[in-house]
């Protein structure tokens, strides 16, 4: 338990300095993943801890055209890149490793491309230091096949951080409806995974009656924005089909 802790505060102080160093040299480097949960979530980070959740690697989103300067600077910083997932995937995604700390670093470049894609784009100014609150909730709720520490992260989001419409310090929820009202299959995931979020709520006994009221409200208020939000026309026509035909993409099988 306390190489864990020891090795998750390694990996909190790396993120945080490499954001810094990237922020001096101009480039656009936020976190993003459990450890942008972790230091974005300071009141309510201690439920991963009584959850059981473990953090495993440390993960950015960054701008492609500033990605031969990221590159310098991960080298300088130790890290070697893996030449394969470079050579297939390098304009969108690259993974270092370094081998005095035993860190992994997972860069994504210009938006987040899973089961549905996140898009980056103008979004790394808006914080400091992680991508803004409501793509940190999107990066959760776009998984279709969503587990365990991915509804912990997301109870811990909600609990931290109020729902509204003014970036950066609340969850936008205009932004997130604007995006869905124009993607069915990505509105049918998010709205699916939130409600399995608030159906778990009662999962885990280490949450008090406190924190399930506040998160199971502003799991309401998202989806009643999201659904209040009118809807694209190719939005209408996808939702005739359903989920009788695929809805998301498969991710890619990326083996470090």
């Amino acid at each position: 338990m306390q190489d864990t802790a020891k090795r998750e505060s390694v990996m909190k102080a790396e993120g945080e300095r490499i954001v810094t160093e990237g922020r001096k040299r101009n480039l656009h480097l936020r976190l993003l993943g459990a450890i942008a949960f972790q230091l974005h979530c300071p009141k309510y980070n201690h439920l991963t801890a009584k959850l059981h959740r473990e953090l495993s690697d440390v993960d950015f989103a960054a701008y492609n055209k500033e990605r031969a300067q990221i590159d310098k600077m991960m080298r300088e910083f130790g890290y070697g890149d893996q030449p394969m997932i470079t050579a297939l995937f390098g304009e969108r995604r690259m993974i270092w490793d370094n081998k005095s700390n035993g860190l992994h670093v997972d860069i994504f470049f210009d938006k987040l491309e899973m089961n549905h894609n996140i898009s980056f784009d103008g979004r790394l100014k808006i914080e400091e230091l992680t991508i803004p609150l409501v793509d940190m909730l999107l990066e959760k709720m776009q998984i279709v096949h969503i587990n365990e520490k991915d509804v912990i992260d997301t109870i811990m989001l909600l609990r931290e951080h109020s729902v509204g419409d003014v970036a950066p310090e609340t969850i936008d929820a205009k932004y997130l409806a604007d995006v869905l009202c124009n993607d069915w299959g990505f509105y049918y995931t998010v709205v699916t995974n939130l409600k399995k979020i608030e159906e778990r709520l009662t999962v885990y006994p280490e949450l008090t009656e406190e924190d399930r009221a506040d998160v199971s409200h502003k799991i309401q208020n998202l989806l009643n924005i999201i659904e209040s939000e009118p809807k694209s026309l190719a939005w209408k026509l996808r939702a005739k089909v359903g989920a009788k035909s695929k809805w998301y993409k498969d991710v890619e099988d990326v083996n470090r």
